[in-house]
């Protein structure tokens, strides 16, 4: 079993938008996540299962993967596949001027998987993206941050009339979804989150109650719950370790939070996966 995570990076340093075809030679993969950038991934063609943490889609066209930079996920495709990859870092988004580009990321992140009717038009923005993310152009920049709204709004389509207090919450719970995602560590305390977003522990816990029926503190132990089973499953690291990895002060406190959370110890739950 390997030590670690094997962890890809299919960009270079200085590419903080990149949009390919898709590899029509990969069939299987391994495990593994990607270093710094959030993954869509367009198939128009292909057939066979894609695994993204512990779900797993099957592969059918016109179909759209989103995966976060903490997921770990992996292939297993049955017949040669077509399509786009698009591969986003946070710094791109941090240079924008344009915070609705952000705003419409938040919510793409929290998707898995969808189906789409209209995969011409999704076909045509990543082939754009693709030719421009190479040219020489003054205007570069703006016109792939124009690409990418088109993109996500497309992908986002499904008007629905909301009121400007819910709108809010659920910004709100986006804003706070993608912390989680995007943090290297996460830190078991609803407070520190709370600050981030400026608003209180208790206005955090009732938006996510309203969103999803858990408390702040309940999504943030999926998080931390997710992140140690990967560690267990993928890697040799003994318990302990994983516990500092994890922000543990003490292995003793990790396998009791593991325990309530997940109904067995830490131990016991390496076992019945090998």
């Amino acid at each position: 079993m390997k030590l670690s995570l094997e962890i890809k990076d299919k960009s270079t340093p200085a590419e903080l938008v990149k949009a390919e075809e898709f590899r029509k030679h990969i069939r299987k993969t391994e495990p593994h996540k990607h270093k710094n950038y959030f993954e869509i991934i367009f198939l128009s063609k292909g057939s066979g299962w894609h695994s993204i943490d512990y779900q797993t889609f099957e592969v059918m066209p016109p179909i759209l993967f989103f995966i976060r930079r903490e997921q770990l996920h992996y292939w297993n495709l049955t017949s040669e596949p077509e399509g786009y990859v698009l591969m986003l870092k946070r710094d791109f988004l941090d240079q924008s001027t344009d915070g609705e580009l952000s705003q419409l990321l938040t919510k793409l992140s929290s998707l898995c998987s969808i189906q789409i009717p209209d995969y011409e038009t999704v076909d045509s923005i990543l082939k754009l993206l693709s030719i421009e993310l190479k040219a020489a152009n003054h205007y570069k920049r703006p016109m792939i941050e124009g690409l990418l709204k088109s993109l996500f709004a497309k992908i986002l389509s499904f008007p629905r009339t909301k009121e400007k207090s819910e709108l809010n919450r659920h910004d709100t719970f986006h804003a706070f979804h993608e912390l989680l995602s995007t943090s290297e560590t996460i830190k078991n305390n609803v407070a520190y989150y709370a600050e981030m977003l400026n608003t209180s522990p208790q206005n955090l816990n009732a938006i996510c109650r309203t969103q999803t029926g858990q408390s702040a503190s309940q999504i943030i132990a999926t998080f931390i719950i997710n992140e140690a089973k990967r560690l267990l499953e993928y890697t040799s690291l003994p318990v302990s370790k994983i516990a500092y990895e994890l922000e543990f002060k003490d292995p003793s406190h990790f396998i009791k939070f593991f325990k309530r959370h997940a109904n067995c110890t830490p131990q016991s739950f390496r076992q019945k996966i090998t």
